[in-house]
């Protein structure tokens, strides 16, 4: 897949960050045999929190419906699958991971979305599976928003003798870089850098851990830090750590470091090379009840139409899915800070973006799951 495929309709920075004239989106018509009230996993912190100002606050206020919010969206996949199993599926939405979406949808846990008929067409009439166009990775993930994972560093560790690292390899450079690093407790991201930082071009990543001796070299690589690294599950953690000093340098998504860099005003930089660029999104459980169904399904229509996609970018720096949406990202809502260099799809951050690939980790992700925390646990 090419960058510009990957970046579709989010290629935000591409375009004049002046928005368009837009209208406030109208409210929502009237929901015929719906639920009162809708559940939705998410990511908790401050991605949560751009949702609930960008959509789900104006969904209540215009309709009245109580929204239910769950922190589990890491671990998403194990818990479907478990509620699948015990016939008791609480979620109505969930935001994940477009892979995570991949895998729900061939494992039947996800409903196959009917773009066109679920979502709102853009105000020029484009439908909205031409208007998400290639951000749509899979019959069950509706694209919401793109974003990276990255890293962000201390900009004032005084062992570092003014050292600035300058590439994603700083990661494992102990010598240079000393202190504890954050690293995401899953084998996503992990392997692909400690297989570039070993070595092996960024092309030929996936055709290396297609083979044992390619997954053994990245875990190689990340035994050289593994006594200093602390394991995070949640995207929150890395900004916490960073801030708090207990970390030096790690991983997380780059909205997080946004929050921690601009709005905490931390003394914390944004290192951008090699970030991993993906898709985040909803997937509706399969087999919902029907006033359930009704209910997200109205929702979905609301929070994904062009205003309030571009509204996500008023309050975090992720690029909407919707081509029409873009010309609509302005300004932050609090800051007053133009949003378009904080992309990640801005030139100047995306020149060595890696581009995450979605089927293969749905294919072997459950594998390399297990190996990885079985590499963990020695």
């Amino acid at each position: 897949m090419k960058l510009t495929q990957l970046l579709g309709a989010s290629a935000l920075a591409i375009l004049p960050a002046t928005p368009l004239l837009a209208q406030d989106a109208e409210a929502p018509p009237p929901c015929e045999n719906c639920a009162d009230t809708i559940t939705i996993s998410s990511w908790g912190g401050a991605y949560q929190a751009m949702q609930q100002k960008a959509y789900a606050e104006p969904y209540t206020e215009a309709t009245g419906v109580r929204i239910i919010w769950d922190e589990s969206s890491n671990e998403a996949v194990a818990k479907l699958r478990a509620m699948n199993e015990a016939g008791n599926v609480t979620w109505d939405l969930v935001d994940v991971l477009a892979t995570d979406g991949i895998r729900l949808c061939d494992e039947g846990l996800a409903a196959e979305a009917e773009f066109d008929e679920w979502l709102a067409p853009a105000p020029d009439g484009t439908s909205a599976s031409e208007d998400l166009g290639d951000n749509i990775v899979s019959d069950c993930h509706i694209p919401t928003n793109l974003y990276s994972t990255t890293v962000g560093y201390r900009t004032d560790v005084a062992a570092w003798n003014g050292a600035v690292p300058g590439d994603i390899c700083a990661i494992f450079d102990l010598e240079t870089f000393p202190g504890k690093r954050a690293l995401e407790k899953r084998p996503i991201n992990n392997l692909e850098w400690a297989l570039i930082c070993s070595g092996v071009p960024a092309a030929e990543v996936y055709d290396a851990l297609e083979t044992p001796e390619g997954i053994d070299q990245a875990l190689a690589k990340l035994d050289t830090i593994k006594s200093e690294t602390i394991w995070w599950s949640a995207g929150a953690e890395t900004p916490q750590l960073l801030a708090d000093g207990e970390a030096v340098i790690g991983s997380t998504y780059n909205g997080r470091l946004f929050s921690v860099i601009e709005e905490q005003k931390q003394p914390v930089a944004m290192l951008w090379d090699y970030q991993v660029f993906d898709i985040d999104g909803f997937i509706v459980p399969a087999d919902l009840p029907e006033e359930r169904l009704n209910r997200v399904k109205h929702f979905l229509r609301f929070a994904t139409d062009t205003q309030h996609l571009a509204d996500q970018a008023k309050f975090i720096s992720y690029g909407p899915a919707r081509a029409s949406s873009q010309p609509l990202v302005g300004n932050h809502v609090d800051l007053g800070i133009d949003m378009a260099p904080h992309m990640p799809t801005a030139p100047e951050n995306a020149e060595t973006g890696f581009l995450f690939n979605y089927t293969w980790w749905a294919d072997n992700r459950d594998e390399l799951d297990g190996r990885f925390q079985a590499w963990l646990g020695q």
